[in-house]
């Protein structure tokens, strides 16, 4: 029951207050912004009543004020725990507060949650456990782990069916990672789970109309545009792939989901597709959801591309030319395949995904035509960008104009009057003001990076290996990524392989510590290490994700530090790499020196693997709890 009811939102840690009525002050206004109350001050005078009653301290330096009040939309219990030890009127020191909100109906519920929360504060490891906690998600370990042990969770009800969707920008790894965690959690909560997963190979295990008919909720946890009409008269929640990331955020979701925050598309409505607001709530899309759907549908494109070229090479610098003495024609096979096919079609393609993300079907095809607009005019990757969002925006707005031309004209505005507005005003775009400056700016950076040398060049593929590992597929990652594909589309390929080096070194180390530094894992953990050392090897960073969330003030400088090193080496020896994508798969056709490559990337997976073995703490054989080395 308490498991249930607390949430990682409403969960503070280390706030500085100075007294009990500041952290009851706060704690309300936080609800009360959070959509759990109605009236903060009606709520605060409730609480402040009970507190009259009799003080709510409970020793161990924890108080639960709580309160039954009209003002409570559904119940919810926050903890918040202060920077510091505040002294009470009556003298005693407080640190942990548990408030608990409960409509006023709900007098049983009350005490029920009050009974099992104070029984849980019996247990001293788990007030130890709530002082040190690092993390909103570490504190709901705490609480979902003791119901298990307690047998308070509902893992043996069988509560029904939830069906969802994941999906991320590339399709590998959150896509997959977000469905066991739904899986888990929701088999930890009672439930049957079925998640569609929508990845780089498209849609799989896809829900049938009759798991949609069964199905209790509808999660969604997606950065990708998928059909949603289906769901009408289900309650549905839809959030970020990064909500559900790991089992006590999937547990978050279908607890929020159960207590009302999933909301039922009715039948003759609005369905998800047209109202925002239903869909995502507060949630934006964004440029950057905007620019990854481009970036993951044209990653194919670069990758094959790429290493065409590369194949092709290897008959000789100019054996893809028909017109030169050394011309062989597996080359010219080759060539043509990757650099007059494929890699002149990877900004079309990231320009017409673009807008397809912000516009739908209207901005495809003008979006594609104005990034080989962009190709033409040697604009490179920031003119296909360019293209692509100017393209999306502009058809929304195009859209907008011609949706109340008459009946006569509706026929052929779709497939005639919006697609040459919309074409004729992005091509004008890219043609008078965009490509000429565009193109200026890729040659100077193109000059500029075939100019460094020394310790520059050496800084350069530090800080954009160091960028990969840092947040292990985040924004920071993507930055990184979208950099060196600007870079790839101007023939400058040092920085794919510094990138590469990046994102390869953290799951192969944290596999590779696995294997070394045993008594440093759990049983549990050791079991995925030949898991992560695939993702690893295929340059999937994302692998790390779990193990940096569990430990990041260790694992994620250990990644950074060695990625940095590897990058930075790989970055001085000059070498290259025309597939920006693919791991060990493509290193021998696509790397300029496979053997010096390979071993840039094992300098960086040793020195993390070291610095994971000298930091991490040592796991006690036969339990849970941590000794931390040289503490």
């Amino acid at each position: 029951m308490v498991d249930k009811i607390l949430r990682s939102d409403c969960i503070v840690l280390d706030k500085q207050l100075q007294t009990k009525k500041d952290v009851i002050d706060y704690m309300a206004n936080h609800l009360y912004h959070g959509n759990y109350i109605n009236d903060k001050e009606k709520f605060i005078i409730d609480i402040n009543k009970r507190e009259k009653e009799s003080p709510t301290n409970m020793g161990n330096l924890i108080a639960i004020p709580h309160a039954k009040s009209s003002t409570v939309k559904r119940p919810v219990m926050m903890y918040l725990r202060t920077d510091k030890d505040i002294t009470d009127n009556d003298g005693q020191k407080l640190r942990s507060f548990f408030m608990i909100a409960v409509p006023e109906s709900g007098l049983d519920e009350h005490l029920k949650i009050i009974s099992k929360l104070a029984t849980y504060l019996m247990d001293e490891n788990l007030i130890k456990n709530l002082l040190s906690a690092e993390t909103p998600y570490e504190i709901l370990d705490i609480f979902n782990y003791k119901a298990v042990e307690s047998g308070d969770s509902s893992n043996n009800q069988n509560k029904g069916l939830i069906v969802g969707i994941t999906g991320c920008p590339t399709g590998i790894a959150h896509t997959f990672m977000a469905k066991k965690a739904l899986e888990e959690a929701g088999q930890e909560l009672g439930y049957e789970v079925k998640i569609e997963t929508h990845g780089a190979i498209g849609v799989e295990n896809k829900l049938t109309k009759e798991d949609i008919k069964r199905a209790e909720y509808v999660i969604i946890a997606c950065d990708r545009e998928v059909q949603t009409s289906r769901f009408i008269g289900k309650k549905v929640l839809q959030k970020k792939v990064a909500d559900a990331k790991n089992v006590s955020l999937a547990k978050n979701l279908i607890i929020n989901a159960e207590n009302g925050m999933a909301k039922e598309i009715k039948p003759g409505g609005k369905t998800l597709e047209d109202s925002k607001e239903i869909l995502q709530g507060s949630e934006k899309k964004g440029i950057y959801k905007h620019l990854m759907n481009g970036v993951s549908e044209m990653i194919p494109f670069v990758v094959i591309g790429g290493i065409g070229i590369a194949i092709a090479f290897m008959f000789g610098i100019f054996a893809s030319d028909p017109t030169h003495e050394t011309y062989n024609p597996i080359a010219g096979f080759f060539g043509q395949l990757g650099g007059d096919s494929a890699f002149k079609l990877f900004i079309p393609i990231l320009a017409g995904f673009i807008a397809k993300s912000i516009a739908g079907r209207q901005g495809f095809a003008p979006a594609m035509i104005a990034g080989f607009m962009a190709v033409i005019g040697g604009s490179g990757f920031l003119g296909g960008m360019v293209a692509g969002f100017a393209t999306g925006y502009i058809a929304l707005g195009v859209m907008k104009i011609t949706e109340n031309l008459p009946d006569v004209l509706k026929g052929v505005n779709a497939v005639l009057i919006c697609p040459l507005l919309i074409a004729f005003t992005s091509g004008a775009i890219m043609f008078f003001v965009v490509n000429t400056p565009a193109s200026w700016l890729n040659e100077a950076l193109q000059s500029w990076l075939q100019s460094m040398s020394g310790t520059n060049k050496v800084l350069l593929g530090a800080i954009l290996a160091g960028m990969m590992a840092s947040d292990m597929g985040g924004p920071i990652n993507k930055t990184a990524s979208a950099f060196g594909l600007a870079m790839f589309s101007s023939n400058v390929f040092e920085p794919s392989a510094a990138l590469m080096v990046g994102g390869m070194v953290p799951p192969l180390a944290i596999a590779l510590a696995m294997l070394i530094f045993k008594n440093k894992f759990t049983k549990e953990e050791r079991k995925s290490a030949l898991p992560t050392a695939i993702m690893g090897a295929s340059f999937i960073t994302e692998g790390a994700i779990p193990f940096a969330a569990a430990d990041p003030l260790r694992m994620i400088p250990a990644n950074i530090i060695g990625s940095c090193i590897g990058g930075a080496i790989c970055m001085s020896l000059d070498i290259t790499l025309m597939a920006p994508h693919g791991g060990i798969f493509v290193i021998p056709f696509a790397c300029s020196a496979p053997v010096a490559y390979i071993a840039c990337i094992l300098a960086g997976t040793v020195i993390t693997t070291l610095i994971i073995g000298i930091t991490k703490p040592t796991i006690k054989s036969g339990s849970g709890e941590v000794e931390v080395l040289g503490a």
